[in-house]
């Protein structure tokens, strides 16, 4: 796929979370609990999910592929995403999208660093150069020049 197409696509992910993170907050607040906002949208996402699987997927994983999996690859990510989500909805109505987002954002940015530096989790290791440091340090300084 064409580099710059990949750039455009994550550029779209990143005006997607701020719509869906903006509504399901949203839904948070008119339902009083951001964890039941939660379990409406991964609830939806699964069921879309799991309809994407069944028209797209032609070859499924043999058991022997299945068996291979750790055990706490079925288990992390769903885990991490009911707590990521949950206080991504819990935080936009308290400090805004904007705040949220920007400061989610830098956290994400500086430990993608430091884990793709280490090659964490399985991920090719991508040196941190003194570009990307400065880099690291200027988005974390504009993060807190857009809250000030």
């Amino acid at each position: 796929m064409n580099h710059s197409l990949l750039i455009f696509l994550s550029f779209a992910v990143g005006v997607l979370v701020v719509i869906q993170g903006s509504m399901n907050a949203r839904l948070g607040v008119l339902l009083s609990n951001p964890l039941l906002a939660t379990a409406v949208a991964l609830s939806m996402g699964a069921a879309l999910t799991l309809a994407a699987v069944a028209i797209t997927v032609k070859h499924y994983p043999t058991l022997q592929q299945v068996d291979d999996v750790p055990f706490y690859y079925w288990f992390v990510g769903g885990a991490l995403s009911v707590f990521g989500i949950t206080l991504f909805y819990y935080v936009i109505p308290r400090i805004g999208i904007s705040t949220t987002v920007t400061f989610g954002l830098t956290g994400q940015l500086l430990f993608a660093a430091i884990a793709g530096h280490y090659g964490w989790f399985g991920m090719p290791a991508e040196p941190i150069s003194i570009n990307k440091a400065i880099g690291m340090v200027t988005v974390l300084a504009g993060a807190i020049l857009i809250r000030s």
